[in-house]
């Protein structure tokens, strides 16, 4: 009996330390798939043993470290107890009506209004005593600052950050100590910053999930659900089901997942009863409420493999590797490559020369490496980078002790991702199907290591269409939209170059004064930009500087040699037809080439464009003059005329 209780706290510790790690926001211990198996034989041990330490993640509930401000939840948020049996669910839900949602791998909040204000957001913390992050109401999307609702009203949901924003973010993160090793990782670090502006670049989201009290009564759970929809609030997807029907259910969800249909991060079900009353009526065992809900996890699927190479690719500083093995079908896709994340977890894992692999798709929808077996001989760390050739090195983390390996070339273009990104944004030269992991993928291709490379991309074309992630029709597209960028605005081609302290308005002001020919005049002859009202010396000395540098000039000509700079006067009209007017634009736009462009027509014609409707707009441009977006509520509300593009062009003239 002794043995058993040290192998149970052992887990206990072990669970604890990764669940510390997880939820505050640190570098991954252990992946979920490693965690629920050594919880399932933690709390296998507690009943076989009749043993149970306080502190057994069976009896607690996560907890995030926020700094702030400390209080008490109203109404405890307590964990839902989880089961990866369809019939344990079956059981559970009887003939009562019941609702299937998502559960989202995020952070949970707390949303109080009263009076038909928000008047605070609260983190889940322990269940009883959550952090307040109030001050963070205006960067975090989905949810209303007013609603029409005047009672006392609290709402729980999840905050989460996508798949496509996580990878965005990651990848332009230089400090490998600063990475998240996942989406839900990456949520909870960013609602620990204190600084909104920095909240609000990592695009956070709030899922409405329930709606725990109303003053009012309304006991079903769609009928609140649909409520909060009224109210403004983003609701988790949901569907009715009964215990009959589950089984079908939880199938046709888990092939959305299986699919890749999914960029907001999910790891299982949820399932709760519609009647709010009944629900209400559950004992509390352990940490969960026994009638509030269930939470389905899916069954990990694993597959084996023989490991055919390790691929290293470089991201911004860091050179990570990834494996390729033979292909296996895993959750009804043929998996192929799973990323081996640093140097440590292939040390860790026991990778060799050769060795078998256990992979798993965590999630449902991220390839991972959980062991090794076989292994044979040691695995070989490059020593040059497979971006630039340049020699590379280790680095251990004093933080988390994490060997990784870097290029050490200052200039190799994988560190440079982040102008390249601006390069091809729709401030920029606007192309589409160029997003970071595909740059990345192209560097380490070697097909991109300056920008005027873009536009050759075409003579890679049939090794691309085989690539992981591309098929003919999405490289069609990417190379169409390259073509297309290759006749630009003056301004944007400006912003695209990534001078230092050069933005829109800066080449706006320019090229208002002097032209794109004046421009390249100027920089060629040192003469300076310090004479156009709002650029001033440091501005001036900036791109003055970016120009001496060789590597610059080289790669502003390669781009002249591909590119055409459109002819337009940007001098602004006296008595333009937008002249005194202020515009919000939102929306698609088809008229003009983007709304970098209308705004340059609106200003061009005298008038302003501003992000925000308000008493001072004149107008609101929405293709969609019905929507119910806050922006149309906001004009109507304050008698803003809502017009169409079209109803632009007709009014105020054209390009």
């Amino acid at each position: 009996m002794d043995e058993l209780r040290e192998k149970y706290e052992e887990l206990v510790r072990k669970l604890n330390e990764a669940s510390e790690a997880y939820y505050g926001g640190q570098e991954e211990i252990m992946s979920n798939y490693e965690w629920d198996a050594m919880f399932d034989e933690a709390a296998a041990l507690e009943e076989q043993t009749g043993y149970i330490l306080p502190e057994s993640p069976t009896q607690n509930t996560g907890v995030e470290e926020n700094s702030g401000d400390r209080e008490p939840h109203e109404f405890p948020a307590l964990s839902l107890a989880k089961t990866k049996q369809i019939s344990e669910l079956q059981k559970w839900a009887e003939d009562r009506p019941i609702w299937l949602s998502w559960k989202l791998d995020g952070l949970t909040l707390v949303l109080t209004y009263d009076n038909g204000k928000l008047a605070k957001i609260v983190t889940r913390g322990n269940g009883s005593v959550g952090t307040n992050i109030t001050y963070l109401k205006n960067v975090i999307s989905g949810f209303p600052l007013k609603i029409k609702y005047k009672g006392h009203m609290v709402v729980r949901g999840e905050a989460t950050i996508s798949y496509t924003d996580f990878e965005l973010i990651n990848d332009t993160i230089e400090d490998d100590d600063e990475k998240y090793a996942n989406p839900r990782n990456l949520a909870s670090g960013t609602l620990s910053l204190d600084d909104p502006e920095k909240v609000k670049e990592r695009r956070v989201h709030f899922n409405a999930f329930t709606l725990v009290h109303l003053d009012d009564p309304l006991k079903s759970w769609g009928d609140r659900m649909n409520l909060l929809k009224e109210e403004g609030f983003t609701v988790v997807e949901s569907e009715a089901a009964t215990a009959q029907t589950l089984p079908s259910v939880i199938e046709k969800w888990t092939e959305k997942v299986e699919t890749g249909k999914m960029d907001i991060p999910v790891d299982g079900l949820v399932i709760c009863f519609d009647d709010t009353e009944y629900a209400a009526t559950g004992n509390v065992t352990g940490h969960h409420a026994t009638k509030a809900g269930y939470a389905f996890k899916w069954q990990d699927v694993s597959a084996k493999s023989r490991l055919s190479y390790v691929e290293w690719s470089c991201a911004a500083s860091t050179i990570s590797p990834v494996a390729v093995f033979e292909p296996v079908q895993l959750e009804g896709t043929t998996v192929s490559r799973a990323s081996l994340c640093n140097i440590s977890e292939m040390e860790r894992l026991g990778i060799g020369k050769t060795c078998t692999l256990e992979v798993i798709k965590a999630n449902k929808i991220i390839p991972k490496c959980i062991a090794v077996t076989e292994a044979e001989g040691e695995f070989e760390v490059p020593k040059i980078c497979p971006v630039c050739g340049a020699a590379t090195e280790i680095h251990i983390s004093a933080k988390s002790n994490t060997k990784t390996l870097h290029c050490t070339n200052p200039e190799c273009s994988a560190k440079h991702v982040k102008k390249f990104t601006r390069f091809v944004s729709k401030s920029g030269m606007d192309i589409d199907g160029l997003s970071i992991q595909t740059m990345l993928k192209f560097m380490n291709e070697g097909f991109i290591s300056k920008f005027a490379d873009i536009y050759h991309l075409s003579e890679h074309a049939d090794v691309i269409m085989e690539m992981e992630g591309f098929g003919k029709k999405s490289c069609d597209n990417m190379m169409r939209a390259i073509e297309k960028s290759r006749k630009v605005h003056p301004v944007n081609f400006v912003y695209a170059l990534c001078i230092p302290m050069f933005g829109i308005d800066a080449a706006k002001k320019i090229m208002a004064v002097i032209g794109f020919d004046g421009f390249l005049e100027r920089l060629k002859d040192g003469t300076g930009f310090e004479d156009i009202e709002g650029i001033g010396p440091e501005k001036s000395g900036s791109a003055i500087e970016w120009y001496e540098n060789p590597k610059n000039r080289d790669s502003l000509e390669a781009l002249l040699k591909e590119v055409e700079i459109e002819k337009v006067n940007l001098t602004v009209a006296a008595g333009g037809k937008c002249e005194g007017l202020t515009f919000v634009i939102t929306g698609d736009v088809h008229y003009y080439k983007n709304r970098d462009e209308f705004k340059a027509y609106v200003e061009a014609s005298g008038g302003k464009v501003t992000g925000s409707v308000t008493s001072k707009t004149n107008y609101l441009v929405n293709n969609d003059v019905d929507s119910t977006s806050s922006k149309n509520r906001k004009a109507k509300e304050l008698g803003v005329p809502i017009i169409s593009e079209d109803e632009f062009v007709e009014k105020f003239g054209t390009k």
